[in-house]
């Protein structure tokens, strides 16, 4: 018993490590897209690509993760790529937006579906969620030992790039802009020598609701399933 047991817990570890992995190598294969979509698939002449390629190779990303998240920006592989978006309710009444890119409509729409239908949610129509966030530009800074950043300067230099908002946390800096101008904030702000753990164009919930103690797994396991779903880029929700 105490070898199996041992095995689980290691089993166990491995997994958990495994979906954590999983779900950064989704994001940066978000953000892989999603700026070589706007600035091109050459890192050459896309320096925001060639920032999100050095944290995936940091990140030991597969070389044909990468290369597909470039294909699919490029059309290189063939395929017709749309990018949809689904609106529904969790459980506690949770706003939950989810954006997807897919090839298949029929294949998303019914595998987002299921996962509402998984853990007590239901998919509504077009609008009747998304009205309840603010699309904003969002980077984030991650404070650490090694961190030397003034908060003062930093919100001075936020300022004069164009940001609308500083929020201070103990491991990290969120800064938000206006979406029209995120690029050139980000831009800005790496010109002074600012180094980004995230930067995107995100939705923001305007009034995040607290979600009862009984309903909190099972709306992370929600989100966890639509996060595994391969068609999905994004979701948001409305929690606190």
């Amino acid at each position: 018993m105490s070898g199996h047991s041992k095995w689980h817990n290691i089993q166990g570890r491995k997994n958990a490590q495994d979906a954590k992995r999983g779900k950064i190598f989704q994001k940066l294969s978000r953000d892989l897209y999603t700026v070589a979509k706007e600035g091109g698939a050459d890192p050459d002449s896309n320096a925001a690509l060639r920032l999100v390629m050095d944290k995936a190779k940091a990140a030991n990303m597969p070389k044909e993760n990468i290369q597909r998240a470039l294909d699919k920006a490029s059309g290189a592989d063939g395929a017709n790529y749309q990018e949809l978006r689904y609106e529904g309710y969790g459980p506690a009444g949770v706003g939950v937006v989810v954006d997807a890119l897919t090839d298949n409509t029929n294949r998303t729409a019914s595998s987002v579906r299921a996962s509402f239908k998984h853990f007590g949610g239901e998919l509504g129509t077009s609008g009747s969620v998304a009205f309840q966030f603010d699309r904003k530009g969002y980077l984030e800074i991650e404070r650490t030992e090694d961190t030397d950043i003034d908060e003062d300067q930093l919100f001075e230099d936020i300022i004069d790039a164009g940001a609308d908002d500083l929020k201070t946390f103990d491991d990290q800096f969120e800064i938000y802009t206006d979406p029209k101008v995120f690029k050139d904030v980000r831009a800005a702000l790496e010109e002074k020598g600012y180094d980004f753990e995230t930067a995107e164009v995100t939705m923001i919930a305007q009034n995040p609701v607290a979600v009862p103690e009984d309903k909190q797994e099972t709306l992370a396991n929600l989100v966890d399933e639509l996060e595994d779903n391969d068609d999905v880029s994004a979701v948001y929700t409305t929690a606190e």
